[in-house]
């Protein structure tokens, strides 16, 4: 249904629409649809090639003071979680967000002629509402514990996010643990499209400032790494209910953005739609502002998604017509900044002093004070309408004069209202008289409101203690009839009737007190209940173990632990080799010391003695160069492998979390079924 064709300058890819008998011989409709493309990879691509060709360019733009952003589009199930985060399987499915992150941090720890500080924030719109991934003040159960963000937009049209979190990474192990976090918070969904389909929209930002020693500017820059959820076509999927709301919120944030884009490809258009969604306002730079971008087209080439495949190629050739203007981000560092004006203001101090011939302090002398009290006065008491008040050119002295303007001016309108007549006085009660009725008056209708408030409240209250009471006679029903058909059985395997209570409520034994909760246990695990202090019950133990066994990821996990074991005990060689070679310099060092030691004594006793070349001291040197590169051959394999095993330690967590997450939604299924 496809081909590419690589040889062109722009290598093309052209799909081809079989011709459907049912619409008869005369068909118009077209057959072949050709797209071309700066890179067109196969489905065999490895993510290494992927991110040199596409994510590496936009890192060292990033590096060089531009921002940059990545984002996969596609529809539901292409592939575009995976080429943006990667798979949780193997270390080679890394995708370009963790490859990223090494590169930035392998360069930065190479270039020591600047000072780096790097911060990343990780935020998730779903359901048009954005999400803070890394919050640090607590750890969130569900989506709806985590801060909302909010967008906030100042005068000269810049977008600030409200609640959105930056977090500081100084080395790559903070960075992915940051990743990490944020990707198991994430929204994911089972659809008929995909078995594990993101349902909200993410975006991984990277912020860096650079700056040399001793200069002024700073370096500021980006890197959005985003990951859209995908589209799909519900009357082709057939969903419904949560998912069919999701999808609707999906598909339209993605309509929004395709025309932001055709509204930016279209040359003469003096608005551009951003605020019609959130995406589309945080990626404001991103799309046709101060940013290089760079889009990534996910394609399912099969058949039935033969017309997905040919809407999201016309999508990303409307994106190729997108013109930024990337500009380096510098701005004068602000400290050094407050540093200059300070010295400035010193300079025009000395400058004034020198012109005037007087030292200016910061406040007026009492001498000063005086001699302005005496000119105020005699200003004031002067009948006549042309003098003026003459203080000089001094800033401080005309400031005292307009506040002692002010205050006496104040005096006299008080000392007025004071010898007014006692007609004024009467209109003054009557007038405070009127306002006091009207304050009561609202006061009685403020009262009025509570009373009904209170017998709202009180009605609320009394339905739920109806309600908790049918709900204790059920429960001390439920108790009643398990005690009648089991008395003495506490283990789930030796009871029937015990083991439907052990579904719905996981402690081994009961009591009255857990016969009153007995609803409200019914819907949470008991692994995952703060109470329990994350301690399982038996049965609920068992079922884990046999839920684990027949998971589709334990494969993955005894994979990863096996490969695990392996690094590990590679690792393991490598430190013994190191400290092997270690020794080995140190011992040659002190051989070539003790050489040194010997003929500077002999200089010592024989002074017309020359000192000649040594072959010996050569050799040791020679020997210690050749070791020292093997160390440095060895400490980067060693370092190489560490971030491997690292990178593995968080697969497995992320793999054991979802195995968990999977089991609480399993447990509380069953739970329902038999309670029903």
């Amino acid at each position: 249904s496809y081909s590419v064709d690589d040889e062109e300058p722009l290598p093309s890819l052209e799909i081809t629409v079989p011709r459907d008998l049912a619409d008869g011989f005369i068909n118009n409709k077209r057959e072949s649809y050709k797209f071309k493309f700066q890179k067109i990879f196969g489905q065999e691509a490895k993510q290494d090639v992927i991110f040199d060709s596409i994510a590496k360019p936009v890192a060292e733009c990033v590096l060089a003071g531009y921002n940059g952003t990545i984002f996969a589009y596609g529809q539901t199930g292409s592939g575009k979680t995976f080429t943006i985060t990667g798979g949780a399987e193997r270390y080679s499915d890394r995708g370009i967000i963790p490859r990223t992150l090494s590169y930035i941090f392998d360069k930065l720890q190479k270039d020591s002629s600047k000072v780096y500080t790097t911060h990343v924030s990780y935020l998730e719109i779903y359901n048009e509402c954005g999400y803070d991934l890394l919050d640090p003040r607590h750890e969130a159960s569900k989506m709806e514990d985590l801060p909302k963000v909010a967008i906030m937009e100042d005068s000269d049209q810049n977008i600030h996010l409200k609640n959105l979190s930056l977090q500081q990474a100084t080395n790559e192990e903070e960075a992915l643990n940051l990743l990490f976090l944020g990707d198991t918070n994430r929204m994911i969904a089972e659809t008929p499209m995909n078995q594990a389909s993101s349902r909200s929209h993410c975006i991984f930002t990277i912020h860096i400032s650079s700056k040399e020693p001793g200069s002024a500017t700073i370096r500021h820059s980006k890197l959005h790494l985003v990951d859209l959820a995908g589209s799909e076509r519900v009357a082709k999927t057939g969903i419904g209910g949560h998912l069919l709301t999701e999808a609707k919120y999906i598909n339209l944030s993605l309509h929004y953005l395709e025309q932001v884009i055709i509204a930016l490809a279209e040359k003469n258009r003096s608005h551009i739609p951003y605020r019609n969604s959130m995406m589309t306002s945080v990626l404001r730079d991103s799309l046709g502002g101060n940013c290089m971008t760079t889009m990534i087209a996910t394609l399912a080439m099969d058949k039935r998604n033969i017309d997905e495949s040919i809407s999201t190629c016309r999508f990303a050739q409307r994106v190729a017509l997108i013109k930024n203007e990337a500009v380096l981000n510098e701005e004068i560092d602000p400290a050094l900044m407050i540093v200059q004006l300070k010295k400035e203001i010193q300079d025009l101090k000395y400058e004034l002093a020198l012109v005037t011939g007087k030292q200016r302090t910061s406040e007026l002398s009492q001498e000063e004070l005086l001699q302005l009290d005496e000119l105020i006065e005699t200003f004031l008491e002067d009948n006549d309408p042309g003098s003026s008040l003459d203080v000089g050119a001094d800033m401080r002295k005309i400031k005292y004069c307009f506040a002692h303007m002010k205050v006496f001016f104040l005096n006299r309108d008080e000392s007025q209202i004071m010898n007014r007549p006692m007609t004024s006085g009467k209109k003054l009660l009557s007038q405070d008289t009127s306002e006091e009725k009207y304050s009561n008056k609202e006061a009685e209708e403020e009262l009025e409101k509570l009373k009904g408030l209170l017998q709202q409240r009180d009605n609320e209250i009394n339905i739920l203690v109806t309600m908790l009471k049918k709900e204790k006679k059920k429960a001390l029903d439920a108790l009643s009839q398990l005690n009648a058909t089991s008395a003495g059985s506490t283990v789930l395997e030796q009871s029937p009737s015990m083991s439907l209570e052990e579904s719905q409520s996981p402690s081994r034994c009961f009591s009255l007190k857990e016969a009153k909760d007995f609803s409200s246990s019914v819907p949470r695990p008991p692994f995952l209940s703060r109470e329990t202090g994350g301690k399982m019950s038996l049965g609920c133990q068992e079922a884990f173990e046999v839920f684990k066994r027949d998971h589709a990821d334990s494969i993955t996990i005894e994979d990863n632990k096996q490969l695990l074991k392996q690094r590990f005990d590679e690792a393991k060689c490598l430190g013994e080799k190191l400290n092997e070679v270690r020794n080995k310099i140190n011992h040659l060092k002190g051989k070539m010391i003790q050489r040194q030691i010997q003929r500077a004594a002999l200089a010592v006793s024989n002074p017309s003695a020359e000192l000649t070349f040594d072959p010996v001291e050569e050799n040791l040197r020679m020997q210690i160069e050749e070791e020292k590169k093997s160390y440095k051959i060895v400490y980067s394999h060693f370092k190489g492998l560490k971030v491997e095993i690292e990178h593995l330690q968080l697969l497995m967590k992320k793999v054991k979390m979802k195995l968990q997450k999977d089991f609480e939604v399993w447990w509380s299924e069953e739970a329902k079924k038999l309670q029903v």
